[in-house]
């Protein structure tokens, strides 16, 4: 995953690395390409530490379930919802993250186009939702 992204993708990570908000950026496939500081705080480890993830590799990282059923397998989170659609997605769920912690965040997934109308990836937003 090494290739160069576009310009597009570029500004918002620029972008989301000022944003206090957690926020997760994935290309047009899948892959992770960054998460910021905040979202650091929220998956339990930094991205430099994970470094840009395949597709296939984030579902065995981050364990998900419904905030309404934690034992039940969810269908589909915002991201993939948006990746998927290329129109944005909005919804809650529960995920575990690498420090072993589960967590509730509201998720808000924007697909993003480039010139041309070159879908890009999702852009996510994430809060976690407090007790």
């Amino acid at each position: 995953m090494s290739k160069q992204q576009p310009i597009e993708m570029i500004l918002l990570r620029q972008l989301a690395a000022y944003l206090v908000l957690p926020i997760w950026m994935m290309d047009d496939v899948g892959n992770l390409l960054y998460y910021n500081a905040p979202a650091e705080k929220l998956l339990g480890t930094r991205f430099d530490d994970v470094g840009p993830i395949h597709a296939e590799q984030l579902a065995e990282l981050f364990q998900t379930s419904q905030v309404d059923d934690p034992d039940g397998e969810i269908s589909e989170i915002p991201v993939v919802t948006a990746l998927r659609t290329r129109h944005p997605a909005h919804g809650p769920i529960r995920f575990c993250g690498l420090d072993g912690v589960w967590r509730e965040v509201d998720i808000s997934a924007l697909p993003i186009e480039g010139q041309s109308g070159r879908f890009l990836g999702v852009f996510a937003a994430f809060v976690e939702v407090a007790d």
